[in-house]
């Protein structure tokens, strides 16, 4: 069967590239297209060359002017839709918003409603945008950004869907120029698997991440290989903690189409997380090279040089804003750096706005340590009952709501009882187990800690498990088994910070040195300082 490739040229000559890329995606993975038929049209998704923004935004002030001479007839709307297309690229809302609005609502065509529904978005006037973008798809039920979009605002599936022609257009008149929705529906992707696609949409938006990867892994099996579909899948089992199933889907994206620049960022974190540089620093030299002007490149930027210079790792984060207001991974990273940096009361301002954008357990997860830092206990258990409203299925937010009554002697009783309902719920939750041996080991229950890490050794080759049973064991003086894990962490992961420390108190145990006396360096160097106050006090 032939995809209409007029039909994604019709797209991009309205400017919908980012429904042209979904759906390019859809049309390569399709086992009913045609191979060679595949490639034409992934090549045509991807083309797109928007011109020069600041000479546009000249040359459509020129032909507004009335002062213009020897010009043809102009089409009014069309320069104010240019105007504002413009200042939409330089950032400036207002302005663009006010040339569309200036625009009669019955002369606007599909592409100037995509764009007041993302104006209106981006000014918070929600039910403006949700008017907006349901008539993008009242026209063509493909603009994958408006069906994305409504999900994201909070409209249901069945209503979104309701949108969609079922039956071909009885007035004989296309709903969008020359393109026919219900030959697409049946060329492309069938009106039920349009319906599995805009409801996965809707569960991964409403936090129903298990719902959303059902859905979407269903969609998979029609659409094998399909990087959209994948990319999605990944940024979800990201942001649910299922960090080693995302960075094999981001694998095989990168292994489909190296060029793709969509949620590396969050790639990029997940090898930060596995303190894996060698590939952190390769995925950000091969993003440079492809399209060094995206936010998801900012991200990955700042990942690398959280390390080596944190201040300039914030930099990127906040370079990743300016380009992009809405981009989500810049807010949780920047919240992340200043969490890093000892400046709790600008990391709640940016877990705040990732979460204005799109709540997910990240920010709830900033907020409450976040607010644990600043000793505001009661903001911090707000946060995390919060994040158990919005996700009701998972075990995630019982284990915030235990850190925070851990934080107190007072609480721990309450912290275990919500730890062990995390570990009910899901009982491969390691961080949860980890948290508990934690509670065990404060309150002098080693054998307890130890008897539940154990259970987690056949399961999990994980470095941190390790850590805390080297901690287990050195406490309980049993130091030939804490060097044993401390050493099985470093196997895992060479990098870990958490082993290297350990192992250095270990040793120090081990020669029957106090690991937590100060140094006769650290002593000479106080001193150093003490003269320095002396001789700053004297020159004052």
């Amino acid at each position: 069967m032939d995809v209409p490739k007029d039909q994604f040229s019709t797209l991009l000559d309205h400017g919908l590239y980012s429904s042209a890329q979904i759906l390019g995606c859809f049309a390569v993975s399709s086992s009913s297209i045609n191979p060679e038929t595949s490639l034409h049209l992934k090549a045509e998704s991807l083309v797109s060359t928007p011109p020069t923004i600041r000479s546009s935004l000249s040359a459509a002030n020129r032909l507004s002017s009335p002062n213009s001479s020897n010009t043809p007839a102009i089409n009014e709307n069309e320069v104010k839709f240019k105007l504002a297309t413009c200042h939409n690229s330089l950032g400036e809302n207002r302005a663009a918003l006010s040339e569309m609005e200036g625009i009669p609502s019955k002369s606007r065509n599909l592409e100037m409603n995509l764009m007041m529904a993302k104006l209106y978005r981006n000014s918070r006037h929600t039910r403006a945008a949700i008017g907006c973008f349901k008539e993008c798809l009242r026209n063509c039920p493909y603009i994958m950004e408006a069906i994305i979009a409504l999900a994201e605002l909070g409209v249901a599936a069945k209503d979104i869907i309701a949108l969609f022609p079922q039956v071909p257009n009885r007035s004989g008149r296309p709903p969008f120029d020359h393109f026919d929705s219900s030959r697409w529906l049946q060329v492309i992707m069938s009106f039920v698997e349009m319906q599995r696609y805009v409801e996965a949409q809707c569960c991964v938006a409403s936090n129903d991440y298990k719902g959303g990867l059902e859905l979407f892994s269903e969609l998979l099996q029609r659409f094998p290989n399909n990087t959209h579909i994948l990319l999605e899948m990944a940024k979800v089992k990201a942001v649910i903690g299922k960090n080693d199933e995302a960075i094999l889907d981001f694998e095989k994206v990168r292994a489909i189409d190296p060029y793709l620049v969509t949620y590396m960022d969050e790639y990029a974190m997940l090898l930060k997380l596995k303190s894996d540089y060698s590939k952190l620093n390769k995925l950000v030299h091969d993003l440079l090279n492809i399209d060094p002007t995206k936010p998801e490149i900012f991200v990955a930027l700042s990942v690398l040089w959280e390390k080596k210079d944190e201040r300039g790792a914030l930099s990127y984060a906040e370079k990743s804003i300016r380009i992009d207001e809405r981009h989500v991974a810049g807010y949780i990273m920047k919240g992340n750096l200043f969490l890093s940096m000892n400046r709790p009361e600008s990391a709640v301002i940016a877990y705040k706005g990732a979460q204005e954008l799109r709540p997910d357990f990240r920010s709830y997860q900033g907020l409450v340590r976040s607010y644990l830092a600043l000793s505001k206990i009661k903001d911090a258990l707000y946060a995390a009952r919060e994040a158990m409203k919005a996700l009701p299925q998972s075990a995630k937010p019982l284990k915030l709501v235990g850190d925070v009554h851990a934080s107190s002697t007072s609480g721990r009783e309450k912290a275990k009882k919500f730890y062990e309902s995390a570990l009910r719920l899901e009982p491969g939750f390691l961080g949860a187990a980890l948290a508990l041996a934690e509670l065990h080991l404060m309150e002098g229950r080693n054998g307890d800690a130890v008897s539940l890490l154990e259970r987690y050794l056949k399961d999990w080759a994980d470095d941190s498990l390790h850590v805390k049973l080297a901690q287990v064991f050195a406490a309980t003086n049993m130091l030939q088994d804490s060097l044993s894990h401390y050493q099985a962490a470093l196997r895992i992961n060479p990098q870990s910070e958490a082993a290297k420390k350990g192992l250095e108190r270990l040793e120090k145990q081990m020669k029957g040195i106090d690991p937590d006396a100060p140094e006769e360096d650290e002593d000479n160097e106080v001193d150093d300082a003490d003269g320095d106050d002396q001789e700053e006090a004297e020159i004052l």
